[in-house]
């Protein structure tokens, strides 16, 4: 019996895990699957790999606006009359992101 449980609870997870509904709003899932795929792969050793926490850098970033992005992103700067969580300026630029900023936002805003 317990190992059908566990073989049960095994089965649900992959199931869960695989699962294509990743609670993206429609018209935005491929975008926001594009935008998870920069986030891994250019802000987590800075950010936290959940962009909901803080980092042991950066700070949380879900909900970041495109603006704000943008800024950060590709001039190491802020929006006008933008008040920053940390006051450090350490985050490098990243100009080879330019056309990703609107995935990245969809990602951060899903």
């Amino acid at each position: 019996m317990k190992k059908l449980i566990i073989s049960f609870g095994l089965s649900l997870l992959t199931v869960v895990a695989c699962s294509d509904d990743d609670g993206s709003k429609p018209g935005l899932k491929r975008d926001a699957q594009r935008g998870r795929g920069v986030y891994l792969a250019n802000c987590v050793a800075c950010h936290s790999n959940n962009p909901s926490r803080d980092g042991p850098l950066g700070p949380a970033i879900r909900g970041a606006s495109e603006e704000l992005l943008r800024a950060r992103v590709l001039s190491s700067s802020y929006p006008p009359n933008y008040r920053p969580k940390r006051p450090t300026k350490i985050m490098p630029q990243f100009p080879f992101l330019k056309d990703e900023i609107p995935a990245l936002t969809a990602y951060l805003n899903n």
